[in-house]
């Protein structure tokens, strides 16, 4: 499958030339630890909200900071909230944001059955929506116009053939979340392109990473022929994976999805090989920017197609860019 022709560059260009004639104040925080953005110019009426199922971790942070560039760039009024990998709070925002008026609303979709029903009454409302992250094989179905992320099939896939330059020869893919399909895809698309893959279902996941390292410690311990993981979340790469196969004793090659500033450092230091970069700022900021565009003019970009943001690769050949990107909070 190819990426799309259009998108990301002519949205950008966009994005920049509407970012010299407005700008704002993203300031602003509430209970649910979500946000909310009032900024400057004559766009504030334009209510934009943006409703993940974010854990306020190292991803998300980077996406929620670029979604609100967008919305200060754009200055529009923004809501930003998480539900912390909880699908029936997700809905539930996002039927509050309904009723809260908002105009144009951004959504991941892990779990796109448990939020379907509540995407259904924006969409009888008329009110536009965009899938981000996740969802991209499923987002006409729940009422977007278009998908902005990385399609987890292909991401995995790419990562199987890098585990292949590698010289692995059993790889262990971890999962740190149950109910997301995207997870599931990422380990589908390596054991397709790579052959020899393990699944894991990690219990705590993010919530509790010494578990999840204990988890993958007793993993390597059990399965010796094992020779490389295929982390699917930056966290779980530097605070499981790495001190899982320091514990063993064994030298295992270890890639991971997402980025962080440990994970950039890990990958400068050779104890990461690589890391899928799906540029999740970039994420944030052109879901705003699309459904901002739809509300001023109508646009409904992507030619009915997703707009990929990744897969793209961190090693060692560009980790001093980036780790300097992402101590930043930009990558």
């Amino acid at each position: 499958m190819k990426a799309p022709k259009l998108g990301l560059a002519v949205v950008a260009a966009t994005a920049l030339l509407l970012a010299g004639c407005s700008a704002g104040d993203t300031s602003g925080n509430t209970s649910s630890g979500g946000s909310s953005a009032a900024a400057g110019g004559d766009n504030k009426g334009i209510k934009l909200c943006m409703y993940t199922h974010g854990d306020g971790g190292g991803f998300w942070s980077v996406a929620k900071k670029g979604a609100q560039k967008a919305a200060e760039d754009l200055g529009v009024t923004f809501d930003y909230q998480e539900s912390n990998n909880d699908a029936e709070a997700q809905a539930q925002l996002i039927e509050a944001g309904v009723t809260a008026g908002c105009q144009g609303i951004a959504v991941s979709a892990p779990n796109p059955d448990a939020i379907k029903d509540a995407l259904k009454g924006a969409t009888d409302k008329k009110i536009p929506i965009v899938t981000m992250n996740s969802g991209s094989a499923v987002f006409k179905e729940l009422g977007a116009f278009t998908h902005v992320g990385q399609d987890e099939l292909i991401a995995g896939q790419e990562a199987g053939k890098k585990f292949k330059e590698l010289g692995a020869k059993k790889v262990l893919c971890p999962i740190q979340e149950a109910n997301n399909i995207g997870l599931q895809q990422r380990c589908d698309g390596a054991k397709e392109t790579f052959g020899n893959v393990e699944n894991l279902q990690l219990s705590a996941g993010l919530a509790d990473l010494a578990k999840s390292q204990a988890e993958i410690q007793a993993k390597l311990e059990a399965d010796p022929s094992i020779d490389a993981v295929f982390a699917l979340n930056a966290d779980i790469a530097t605070a499981g994976a790495i001190p899982a196969a320091e514990a063993v004793g064994r030298t295992l090659q270890i890639g991971t999805v997402d980025l962080s500033g440990d994970a950039v450092t890990a990958i400068k230091d050779g104890k990461l090989a690589f890391a899928i970069d799906q540029q999740q700022y970039a994420q944030g900021y052109l879901s705003v920017v699309l459904l901002y565009l739809n509300k001023i003019n109508g646009h409904e970009l992507g030619g009915g197609q997703p707009m990929y943001t990744g897969p793209g690769f961190v090693t060692k050949d560009n980790a001093d860019l980036v780790q300097k990107l992402a101590e930043a909070g930009t990558r």
